[in-house]
């Protein structure tokens, strides 16, 4: 009945509802406080986001799906190259070997995204830091030999040691993101991987996202980081820009490659 009645309906008409609906989700609102913006949204911890999730990814573990990002399902896989790029960058400058820590790296989706080239690697050790109940799932349905799940960074670093830090799409969902890489830049990795990251030039934003309910139905406070800001950090962190490139998400989206400056 549905498309019975859909094909009823003018195109034009069609087009108009959904850019309506379009316009009911996304980045929505600018407040003061990450506390304010918090006080309206879901949540990023909630059931149905981790069995949407668990879903998609066993289907592309099984071989029923090609590609997940964000619980959605494609029938093809959207390639971010400069992220390729860099992790076999990081995998020739050690000599065949990628040891990542995939930090909020969900249930591994940018594993089995280049899973099909990691492949080709003889040696490659990646490691999911995540909320607990996300791990519980990941060391129950996807661990192997290659993919891990860890609880902490703490706990990762002294059973893998890995070389490369990945954070992408997970600064801008952090209220302290320069507190939590304090903490985990202790470790002095040589390289860090920035993916799908959200920047603005002037001022930080903090802003409401607001997820598609076809997706599944969230809400979290999500942040632009000044990008100037963000750069001069790392680089007191004595790491250094090899390449910054335009992520899949958007203009404002951006991914940077870095390695560690060593002392001479």
């Amino acid at each position: 009945m549905k498309k019975l009645i859909k094909s009823l309906i003018p195109p034009i008409l069609l087009e108009g509802v959904r850019k309506i609906k379009s316009r009911q989700y996304g980045w929505k609102g600018d407040y003061n406080t990450w506390q304010e913006a918090e006080n309206t949204a879901t949540g990023y911890d909630t059931d149905e986001i981790l069995k949407t999730v668990t879903s998609s990814l066993l289907k592309v573990k099984n071989g029923e799906a090609v590609y997940e990002r964000d619980s959605v399902i494609f029938d093809k896989i959207q390639y971010s190259w400069p992220l390729l790029s860099g992790l076999m960058f990081c995998a020739a400058k050690s000599g065949g070997t990628l040891q990542v820590v995939d930090f909020g790296g969900s249930l591994g989706s940018t594993y089995f995204q280049n899973k099909k080239f990691l492949d080709k690697l003889d040696n490659v050790n990646w490691n999911i830091i995540e909320q607990k109940h996300f791990v519980d799932i990941g060391k129950n349905k996807f661990e192997d030999e290659r993919l891990k799940f860890f609880y902490n960074i703490d706990e990762c670093i002294e059973k893998e040691n890995p070389s490369v830090l990945l954070l992408s799409g997970v600064l801008q969902y952090i209220e302290k993101p320069y507190e939590l890489l304090d903490d985990i830049l202790k470790n002095n990795f040589e390289y860090i991987l920035i993916d799908r990251t959200p920047f603005c030039k002037i001022n930080e934003k903090i802003t409401l996202q607001i997820v598609p309910p076809d997706i599944y139905e969230a809400s979290y406070p999500c942040r632009f980081l000044n990008e100037k800001e963000f750069i001069r950090y790392l680089g007191d962190k004595n790491y250094k820009v090899i390449e910054s490139f335009c992520a899949l998400d958007g203009e404002d989206f951006k991914g940077i490659i870095l390695e560690i400056v060593k002392d001479v």
